[in-house]
């Protein structure tokens, strides 16, 4: 059987905790040793496989622990015995069957585009409307609190050809984050540089510190202070010249259409796990555009078949005009769990035409990096 009236008759899960070559800090946390993901597989009737990734992290979307149990206890049921083309059907009812675990629904549908993709011989950016690029600039966070891992991670990036960094602020102090910024416009001046600071201001020192900022005219500046702090952060707007980015204060469709109403920002980050799906990044970023506002390609801490996803979902959304972030797989992870390595050349990620999502976990890796599995016998 190779047509997609088939059903999906296994549902597998690993929570892996994957190690990580550094210790990275951002405005509301740290992620020091190792990062976890949860891996979903599914398989049809005529054995074909698809495959997902939930990447939560527990200041921002969620737990793995709480994505594992929505996954395996929630949405297991809505899922087995359905048609691998109710693939709509099966996220509604999951959009009704558990409340939030943005990454565990966003897991799901990547693992039905793969399967679908694999069964009908598509790409998935061909299911979600067609391509609109071939590559996709490359940005790479600069995070850690000992700046000189950073400098050897910045002339590793220079030498691969990146040319997009993202500097992550509001952790320490304000002069540590002017001594970079200072560092990076004299010994980097090539670099395209952007800010974040994942929330780490106060409402009382975000003034006048994104000010300081925006003197060195970065190509925006992302979400100073807490995600339900919408009113500052129309104030900040207001009160400089460089782009204002959204992240935390926009999860999916329904935050961006009261972020536009409200004039909070100038663009957003758009991430799949965030927004529960391809699907509702995708109408995320849309919005956006029908307000005059920008978009990038944003991720969590992520390994290699998330990154495949959220290329995917970029590639056929052509209001997702400044870049992606996918580079875990390919600076932060010591090993990923891709067969393959994640599709990086000169500093841009390069769409793969393949079937399904283009890529698929090494089995033994997930068996190896595992700490909790549910998989049939």
């Amino acid at each position: 059987m190779s047509d997609l009236s088939q059903t999906i008759t296994r549902f597998d899960l690993w929570h892996l905790e994957l190690p990580v070559t550094s210790r990275r800090d951002h405005g509301i946390g740290s992620v020091e040793g190792s990062c976890e993901v949860v891996i979903l597989r599914l398989t049809a009737e005529d054995g074909s496989q698809g495959f997902g990734e939930a990447s939560p992290w527990s200041v921002f979307t969620g737990t793995p622990e709480a994505t594992f149990a929505a996954l395996n206890r929630y949405i297991r049921p809505l899922v087995l015995g359905a048609r691998v083309a109710d693939r709509a059907a099966i996220m509604a009812k999951t959009a009704n069957a558990v409340a939030h675990c943005t990454e565990a629904k966003a897991a799901l549908e990547s693992a039905l585009l793969d399967l679908t993709g694999r069964i009908s011989g598509l790409p998935v950016w061909a299911l979600m409307g067609g391509k609109c690029r071939d590559t996709i600039p490359l940005s790479c966070s600069i995070a850690n609190p000992d700046f000189q891992q950073d400098i050897a991670l910045l002339e590793r990036l220079k030498d691969d050809g990146v040319q997009i960094v993202k500097l992550k602020t509001g952790f320490k102090d304000h002069a540590f984050d002017i001594m970079r910024l200072e560092h990076l416009a004299h010994h980097y001046p090539k670099f395209s540089v952007r800010v974040d600071y994942n929330q780490g201001l106060s409402i009382e020192d975000a003034p006048a510190q994104v000010r300081d900022v925006a003197q060195f005219e970065p190509d925006f500046i992302e979400q100073p202070v807490r995600a339900h702090h919408f009113a500052m952060m129309a104030r900040l707007r207001n009160q400089i010249d460089i782009p204002l980015l959204a992240d935390e204060s926009v999860f999916g469709p329904e935050d961006m259409v009261r972020a536009a109403r409200e004039g909070i920002c100038d663009g957003v980050s758009v991430k799949i796990m965030k927004s529960g799906g391809l699907s509702r990044a995708q109408t995320m970023a849309r919005i956006a555009a029908a307000h005059g506002l920008s978009a990038y390609g944003g991720d969590m801490f992520e390994a290699g078949l998330a990154h495949l996803a959220g290329t995917h979902m970029i590639a056929a959304t052509p209001e997702i005009t400044l870049g992606c972030e996918f580079y875990q797989a390919s600076y932060f992870l010591k090993q990923d769990i891709l067969e393959d390595p994640f599709p990086v050349q000169n500093g841009q990620v390069i769409v793969p035409d393949t079937p399904g999502l283009g890529g698929r976990p090494d089995r033994d890796r997930l068996n190896h990096y595992a700490v909790v599995k549910a998989v049939a016998a």
